[in-house]
């Protein structure tokens, strides 16, 4: 779906459809971005910036209050729709699905097949707009990876056919980052061996293990648009989790901090094995009385890092007071998980972080 959160409230008040309309708290609060329009996205605005920030880069912004319940209604709409074709459906996030429609568009060639998958894509793009007033972005290839690079492609309201055929010349020009598990860090490797796009990596006479390690073989292979990743069909809902509970009761920020800081590193450790982001992050306190409470925030564009996933949980600490009385237990979670490449987000700034500083 095209920037879902901003489309809907773009949807339901036409006063705000062309606006840069930001989804969070206003800029006069002490709040984070869930989500961002295409207007205000132009200005630098992203998911799990202050609100401050945000206000700061774009002046003329339109702050709205995320409606989360409405957004998941919403959800629930689409993927039924999508559901119902027949087709099988792995879904990553609020917003994004992969469809395996191979069991309904056969031919006798691969490229024959990803061709008859336009006429569902139509299909869906306008049954989705006729019944729920937004727009979709499919992109049509044979494997994951190429799926995904088509779907970014032409947003908004896209639609892109990758062929086999044409998949090698259709990445040549495209840069390092383009393709999935190329983050910040590993896009500098490769620069600095002078690979920027991937049509350098396609005829990379070296051996890319000894740049990247062991992702180098499966970085040449997705590099030439191979991906044998299957749909994985399992339960929609997962999570990463840890807490902790205390020897003593406490609310000394000196044993707090060092504490959601490194259940937020072992999460972003976690997320990296398995290159996935978060969209949703969630903090559990529960205290002296055994009484237990959870808060969560749910961002847009997913995050992975420790030190996002961190102020993210210090911020909910701080919204809702959670450490006004000394704590048995604190834990930190994430879900709404989705494949990201190394890093998404630029860092929250420090004056984000008041929960338990």
């Amino acid at each position: 779906m095209d920037a879902f959160y901003a489309s809907i409230e773009q949807r339901d008040n036409p006063e705000l459809r062309g606006q840069p309309v930001i989804v969070g708290a206003p800029p006069t609060q002490r709040g984070v971005v869930c989500a961002a329009s295409y207007e205000a996205r132009k200005f630098g605005v992203r998911s799990a910036l202050p609100s401050a920030t945000a206000g700061r880069l774009c002046p003329k912004g339109i702050f709205v209050r995320p409606r989360m319940e409405h957004y998941r209604t919403e959800s629930r709409r689409i993927m039924a729709i999508i559901a119902a074709t027949g087709v099988a459906v792995e879904t990553m996030s609020i917003d994004e699905a992969y469809l395996d429609a191979s069991g309904i568009c056969q031919a006798e060639s691969a490229d024959a097949s990803l061709a008859g998958a336009l006429p569902l894509a139509r299909a869906l793009k306008a049954q989705i707009l006729a019944e729920c007033g937004l727009t979709a972005t499919i992109g049509i290839a044979a494997n994951k990876l190429m799926a995904k690079i088509a779907s970014d492609h032409q947003k908004p309201d896209g639609l892109t056919l990758i062929t086999e055929a044409e998949k090698v010349a259709f990445l040549r020009p495209l840069p390092v980052r383009t393709l999935y598990g190329v983050g910040q860090a590993t896009e500098q490797v490769l620069h600095t061996a002078g690979l920027r796009t991937i049509g350098d990596l396609q005829v990379y006479a070296g051996d890319l293990r000894a740049l990247v390690g062991s992702f180098g073989p499966k970085l040449k292979r997705f590099a030439s648009g191979e991906d044998d990743r299957a749909l994985e069909l399992g339960d929609e809902i997962k999570s990463i989790s840890g807490e902790e509970t205390f020897l003593k009761d406490t609310e000394d920020r000196k044993i707090l901090r060092p504490c959601l800081k490194e259940q937020a590193a072992d999460i972003s450790a976690r997320l990296k094995r398995k290159r996935l982001g978060a969209h949703t992050v969630q903090v559990k306190v529960r205290y002296s009385d055994f009484t237990t409470l959870t808060r969560q925030i749910s961002v847009e564009e997913p995050v992975m890092e420790a030190q996002d996933i961190y102020r993210l949980g210090c911020f909910l600490l701080g919204r809702d007071r959670l450490v006004s009385r000394p704590l048995r237990l604190l834990g930190l979670g994430v879900s709404g998980l989705r494949e990201v490449q190394e890093q998404q987000l630029t860092l929250l700034p420090e004056a984000a972080v008041k929960g338990v500083s």
